[in-house]
């Protein structure tokens, strides 16, 4: 059966305390001590794995953290068009997904790393990324491909499906929802499958929920379907 890929624009920021770590957790712990650490190795570290291991997510919540902090923090992906030169003002480099980046992205991530590691003023900045492949594998130009994997490379496995329902059990008691193994056998058989998608579902399926004042069942997930 064909599984939908929902787009429903209601997941909520991610954060590293909202990353199910499962398999992950050395990468996880890794994060939460560099971003509360008040002198920050800059040691570049590197995260790898397919779809759906929570690259996005971790890159995402490093940004969030430091802008809590009240961090200045440089970000490129593949979406990022006309990238800006790099700012000493910033603490940290994030740079996702750089296994899809153009030449002109290749050529503003590697000045970007130059820069964060031997920069003009101030302090060695830290350089996170992340791609699809580890960086031996990267159909990238030499010298940033070569730079990616200086340091820490780690790779991050994707969550099997009784982590999965761990998480859905997990998230759906934080919302006081009531999650039967038949629908959440039901969300895992006929949508995407990855954490991210299966958390804006959820997301969803609450908020209709609340609205239509209904349990959350298969019938309420194909009256939300229909509705959209």
């Amino acid at each position: 059966m064909k599984q939908l890929a929902l787009d429903i624009g209601l997941a909520s920021t991610p954060t590293l305390n909202n990353f199910f770590s499962g398999p992950n957790a050395d990468i996880l712990n890794h994060l939460r001590l560099w971003t509360s650490s008040v002198s920050r190795a800059p040691v570049p570290t590197y995260l790898w794995g397919e779809s759906g291991s929570g690259k996005t997510h971790l890159l995402q919540a490093v940004h969030h953290a430091l802008h809590e902090q009240g961090a200045q923090v440089g970000w490129l992906d593949a979406h990022t068009m006309s990238p800006p030169e790099f700012n000493d003002d910033w603490a940290v480099v994030l740079m996702d997904d750089v296994h899809l980046y153009n030449l002109e992205q290749q050529h503003t991530a590697f000045n970007w790393f130059v820069n964060a590691l031997t920069p003009r003023t101030g302090l060695p900045r830290w350089v996170l990324a992340a791609g699809a492949l580890p960086p031996a594998d990267l159909k990238l130009r030499d010298d940033l491909r070569t730079r990616l994997g200086w340091g820490r490379v780690d790779a991050l496995q994707v969550l099997d499906e009784s982590e999965r329902r761990a998480v859905l059990r997990q998230e759906a008691d934080a919302r006081g929802l009531f999650l039967s193994d038949e629908v959440m056998s039901y969300m895992l058989k006929r949508f995407s499958r990855d954490l991210a998608s299966l958390m804006q579902l959820l997301d969803h399926l609450d908020q209709y929920a609340l609205q239509t004042q209904r349990a959350l069942t298969i019938p309420l997930v194909r009256a939300m379907l229909e509705n959209e």
